[in-house]
């Protein structure tokens, strides 16, 4: 039996309102996307539901983003049922996020950030190799390093070289037209303003983190330095590279700097290179991310704005 504790109606079909005292919980489970409806939640039931009734609630943590619903489970699951659950949900196209524990929003914390594909919704690199007219040979070992077939480092290496000579005027041209991830702004504006320290960790460049720490009004930003000379990108990088220990680096760091417990550190990236900084995370998130990174992920958010990573917090 499912029993609905709300004080408003579900946003699905033939739904009406219910109250009822919530049981005590061990973990929960909260289910959101376009495509949650009725049946996809019978699905999930059957596979997660104990004998006895489960405590049910609306979870809506911002008034821009629709209710999402939270299931509250008296044990917690079996590494088993929680891969049923993953498969479930891929099938029936809906985001499901299990949880046993979960930062809490009203308390201070840590964001750490990647920045393309996940706070922005290109690869700069690609894009600065386009004009470079080395757009295809760049593209083409971005993707194989994101999906963890080549070291990163070597990869970036390698691809910043194809860009020797190109006039340093592209990189502007390409910051001018950069679509931030869609509730990336509310994301950042939400967590500032319950004392979260919001900040990115890149394996791309300084020219664009820091045009992003200023828009955004990020507590900071780590990326490569392009080195440029004459007015032209003499295809190096400056200093030590960004790589996937240096973001998981990141992550501690910033939690000792500003005093804040490790429970209360979430990373989200979308690539091979974001997996330390997720697992360095107590609540690392997924985003619109290659499969690899999923399967190591704690949590994915497969569709959908990023504005969304408020129902994985408390």
């Amino acid at each position: 039996m499912l029993l609905l504790h709300s004080k408003q109606s579900l946003a699905l079909p033939d739904t009406a309102g219910f109250a009822f005292e919530l049981s005590a919980r061990v973990v929960v489970l909260r289910l959101f996307g376009d495509a949650l409806n009725w049946f996809a939640l019978n699905n999930v039931l059957q596979l997660c539901a104990a004998d006895t009734a489960l405590a049910c609630r609306l979870y809506q943590p911002h008034p821009e983003l629709s209710p999402a619903l939270e299931l509250a489970l008296p044990t917690a699951l079996t590494a088993a049922q929680q891969q049923q659950l993953n498969d479930l949900a891929v099938r029936l196209d809906i985001e499901l996020v299990y949880l046993p524990t979960a930062p809490v929003l009203a308390k201070p914390g840590v964001l750490v950030m990647d920045m393309d594909s996940t706070a922005i919704q290109i690869e700069c690199i690609d894009e600065i190799a386009k004009l470079a007219g080395v757009g295809e040979q760049v593209a083409a070992v971005t993707a194989r390093a994101m999906n963890g077939e080549l070291d990163f480092a070597q990869s970036l290496i390698a691809r910043v070289g194809a860009l020797q000579g190109a006039d340093e005027d592209i990189l502007q041209q390409v910051l001018a037209g950069v679509p931030l991830m869609p509730g990336l702004t509310e994301l950042v504006n939400h967590l500032k303003a319950h004392q979260w320290q919001v900040a990115i960790a890149s394996g791309g460049f300084t020219y664009f983190t820091e045009a992003l720490k200023q828009r955004l009004g990020l507590t900071a930003t780590f990326a490569n330095v392009l080195e440029i000379a004459d007015g032209k990108l003499t295809g190096n990088v400056l200093g030590d590279i960004v790589d996937a220990n240096t973001k998981a680096r990141v992550v501690n760091e910033l939690a000792a700097e500003y005093a804040i417990a490790t429970s209360q550190t979430v990373a989200i990236g979308d690539g091979a290179n974001d997996i330390p900084m997720l697992k360095a995370a107590a609540l690392g998130v997924a985003f619109h991310a290659k499969p690899k990174v999923q399967a190591q992920a704690k949590a994915a958010i497969r569709h959908g704005s990023l504005l969304q990573l408020l129902y994985l917090l408390d």
